[in-house]
This record gives C-alpha cells, sequence and structure tokens, in this order.
C-alpha cells in the first residue's frame, strides 16, 4: 500500500464518533447526526492544502490584505445512494460547493459497477472535487465513479471515506494513483461476502432505515 497519497485520519473525535457508528445498537437517527459529524471533522482535514490567494479588505479600522480559497470552491460527489449521508456535513464547512451525484449499480453476471446516472456542477474540471462513500471495501465502486468523473474531463479528485479494507485501497490506488485517499478508519480485511471487518454492517441501510 502505497502511503503517500494514502491518509487515516486519526483526529480523537473521528475516532470517538467512528467507534458510535460501528455499534450495532446504534438507532438510524444516531447514526445519521455521527456520519454528518464525522464527515464535518474529515473535510477540515481533506481541504487541508486547497490552495489561497491574497485579497484586499477593509476591516473597522483599516484596510488590510487576507487571504481566501483561491479559484472555484470543491464539489462534493457522492456515490448513491449511501454516499448521500455525507454531503450536509461538508456542506455545513463549505456551504458554496457544489453537489454532483453518480449512480452505479453492479452487473449480475459480472458483479462489475456499471454507471446508470452521472450529474456533474457545470464547472467540474475547474474545482476540486471530493468523491464521497462511507465504505470503501473492494474498491470497484470508488474506482468506476472516478474514471465517470476522469472521462468528463476532471482531474483534481480526492476521495474520502469513512472506513476502508486494504484490499479497497490498494485497488484505487493501483487503478488511479494521482487520486488522494482519505479515510477515517483501517479496517482488517474483506470476507467472503466483500464486507469489511470489523466494519459498520451496509451504510445505506443504516442511514436510511432500510434493509
Amino acid at each position: 500500500m502505497n502511503t503517500t497519497n494514502f491518509h487515516v485520519l486519526n483526529h480523537p473525535l473521528i475516532q470517538h464518533k467512528i467507534t458510535n457508528i460501528r455499534k450495532k445498537d446504534t438507532n438510524t437517527k444516531d447514526f445519521r447526526d455521527l456520519v454528518d459529524e464525522i464527515s464535518l471533522l474529515m473535510a477540515y482535514e481533506v481541504t487541508r492544502n486547497l490552495p489561497l490567494e491574497e485579497i484586499e479588505i477593509e476591516t473597522p479600522i483599516c484596510k488590510t490584505k487576507s487571504k481566501i480559497v483561491a479559484g472555484r470552491s470543491i464539489g462534493v460527489i457522492p456515490i448513491l445512494r449511501a454516499g448521500l449521508g455525507m454531503v450536509n456535513g461538508i456542506l455545513s464547512l463549505v456551504p458554496n460547493a457544489k453537489v454532483g451525484h453518480i449512480g452505479l449499480y453492479r452487473d449480475p453476471e459480472t458483479h462489475m459497477p456499471i454507471e446508470y446516472y452521472c450529474k456533474l456542477p457545470v464547472d467540474a474540471e475547474e474545482r476540486t472535487l471530493i468523491v464521497v462513500d462511507p465504505m470503501l471495501a473492494t474498491g470497484g465502486s470508488a474506482i468506476a465513479a472516478i474514471s465517470a468523473i476522469k472521462q468528463r474531463g476532471c482531474k483534481d479528485i480526492k476521495l474520502m471515506n469513512l472506513i476502508a479494507a486494504p484490499e479497497g485501497v490498494e485497488a484505487v490506488q493501483k487503478a488511479h494513483p494521482d487520486v488522494e485517499i482519505f479515510v477515517a478508519a483501517l479496517d482488517e480485511k474483506l470476507n467472503e461476502n466483500a464486507y469489511i471487518i470489523p466494519g459498520l454492517g451496509d451504510a445505506g441501510d443504516r442511514l436510511f432505515g432500510t434493509k
């Protein structure tokens, strides 16, 4: 595993909240709130290296120069449906971010992800895009989503997941070595059904109260 473009965000608050979403008795409302909070805290780290530019402003005292984020704001691209649960946390930190969506389904025969929906901000190629999905298991969905975004002319892409398996991280790094990956936890492995161990179960079902 290449650690240059891979980051485990081990802030104490993130780790505390990750423990709570792992618990099987955490209810839907609390799970959703925790995903919001973790996404906000992670977004603070993911956006740490955004470029800045200096502008002139006027305080109540005098004119001065101060810094703002340069160029366009970020774009947030959730992978449907579970990725939707991470959007509001990021928007609470970066309210002027644009939001796109990408939908994938798994081919019943090949088990490969197939794109069925992709709508990006009109100026997506000028933005830093953060692809979000709670779980990075095999990496198939993330690889397909990033490929679809690149095919539309976007180059500055980051991937943000709550929990990852080593197999998924390595697969994404092999397919897209230029994409920086940020996770809140790196778990042990995948089981025979491609669930992350210990993981937290099905993030989409737990976010939306479905089975």
